[in-house]
């Protein structure tokens, strides 16, 4: 059992609560390697800002346990080095899909959890999550939980259409579970294709497709039934089209990508949302990066000179989203 303090991580509990009432969100950023985490600890020290750093079922087969229980240390080590005398990192398990798996994070020195039961009948959503919560509050460790089903693909996350969480359902999911967020669908989505083309319009002048607006409806109805509740967003890309181009211009084959509008999620950050996942856009940022660079200098063999710039890349779009997005910049 290793204890996540023992890492120099903190949970979410009072980050989430200082969110809610600052009204702004933390960033949740998923990573695999080591130059996302050096692009995400650069960004968040650099913005003072506190983090999430997120790992997905998929990412700790890719990157091994140990090694990311490892790295999410190192990354608490090199914020001092950067600086940061008091670095606010998790270190969270994205779309968790059983207990034994959560468990198997708690006891690993992860400071958060999710237990995604969505697609679950809601009474078996509600036990699973509660024998979730029980075990990781035993550790001071704090649960996500998720009520409604987001469309798109994530690793294992998959689903043809969303559901939005049911305003009606939150209150009774809430109590009998005792999670510490609430992850809700008003219209997110997984993926670099978040929207078929037949569910958004096209600007007449560029051909763009254009999404729909999210649920805020349903997201105020939440608000009213949990006030002060912390709620988190996933899927959250906004599929920067600079990155699309770049990535179609040399090589690539992203045909009608599309995100949810900033302005929109500045708009939820300002809410009760007090986390917001970024997965597609960081994944976006490095392979356009690595695609120009292969481009302009075909020569180029050492991943050191091409995985270089893609962490520029990241880092450069961690902070335009800590900074014109979240609103988490400056509260350490």
């Amino acid at each position: 059992m290793v204890s996540y303090k023992e890492l120099g991580l903190v949970n979410t509990r009072e980050m989430f609560a200082k969110a809610v009432k600052g009204g702004y969100a933390i960033p949740a950023f998923n990573f695999n390697t080591m130059e996302q985490m050096q692009a995400i600890v650069q960004a968040a020290v650099e913005t003072k800002s506190p983090v999430i750093m997120q790992v997905s079922k998929g990412a700790r087969k890719y990157a091994n346990p140990t090694i990311l229980r490892y790295m999410a240390q190192g990354a608490v080590e090199y914020a001092k080095e950067l600086g940061c005398a008091n670095p606010q990192i998790v270190l969270h398990l994205d779309h968790g899909d059983s207990f034994e798996t959560c468990k198997s994070c708690i006891d690993s020195g992860f400071s958060s959890v999710m237990i995604d039961g969505s697609s679950l009948p809601f009474e078996e959503n509600i036990a699973l999550t509660k024998q979730v919560v029980e075990y990781a509050h035993q550790h001071d460790v704090t649960v996500e939980a998720e009520l409604g089903v987001l469309a798109g693909v994530e690793d294992e996350v998959a689903a043809e259409e969303s559901h939005y969480t049911k305003p009606e359902e939150v209150i009774e999911f809430s109590q009998k579970t005792g999670c510490d967020s609430l992850a809700i669908s008003i219209g997110t989505s997984h993926g670099a294709y978040k929207f078929k083309p037949e569910q958004c319009t096209r600007d007449p002048k560029t051909g763009k497709l254009i999404p729909p607006p999210l649920a805020f409806d349903v997201l105020k109805a939440v608000e009213e039934k949990l006030p002060g509740f912390p709620i988190v967003l996933h899927g959250s890309s906004s599929v920067p089209q600079e990155y699309v181009d770049i990535i179609n211009a040399n090589g690539g084959k992203l045909p009608d990508a599309v995100g949810i509008p900033e302005e929109q999620l500045r708009q939820a950050a300002k809410s009760a949302v007090c986390k917001i996942n970024i997965d597609s856009d960081s994944r976006l940022a490095m392979t356009a990066a690595i695609r120009k660079h292969f481009a302009e200098h075909p020569e180029h063999f050492d991943p050191r000179q091409y995985l270089s710039p893609a962490r520029d890349e990241m880092k450069k779009l961690y902070i335009h989203k800590i900074v014109n997005v979240l609103g988490s910049n400056d509260k350490l």
